[in-house]
């Protein structure tokens, strides 16, 4: 599976976080019958609050809609590789797998920084599909900080 479609979905999300002035990324939570449970997009700067991570919006979503925190069986698709608390809670929220766009060299806890993932002294270690139309959330990412670089 190539997960284009699903990816296309999350930078939709992505996309709408430009409204708010947030930085555009977006998530979906993929059961394993492949419906869409959880969908996600960066909210800290509407909601002021520091944990508005798209990640975690599509997880909380996700197991509102199963009614309990464990996701097993379940896909996250992201467009910007996880930091280290998105990261923690995909390995807490007991995801099967995670899919992601764009590699973050800043902030990345999915190899780039750290690789809290597949950190073999935790309890649960999800699949790791990176790169998944990467040019386009890269793109959505440069030209936001591009942007806000100017002002």
């Amino acid at each position: 599976m190539t997960y284009e479609h699903e990816m296309a979905q999350a930078l939709l999300l992505a996309e709408s976080a430009l409204a708010d002035d947030d930085v555009p990324v977006g998530a979906i939570v993929i059961d394993p019958d492949g419906v869409v449970i959880g969908r996600g997009r960066n909210t800290r700067e509407r909601d002021g609050d520091p944990t508005g991570h798209a990640e975690i919006v599509a997880i909380r979503e996700a197991a509102a809609v199963r009614g309990e925190w464990r996701l097993e069986g379940c896909t996250l698709v992201v467009t910007l590789e996880p930091c280290t608390m998105c990261a923690g809670a995909i390995v807490s929220a007991r995801l099967e797998r995670l899919v992601f766009g764009a590699f973050d060299d800043k902030a990345g806890a999915v190899g780039s920084l750290w690789d809290v993932v597949r950190d073999r002294r935790l309890n649960h270690r999800p699949q790791v599909v990176s790169g998944v139309l990467a040019e386009q959330s890269a793109a959505m990412l440069q030209a936001f900080f591009a942007h806000h670089r100017k002002d």
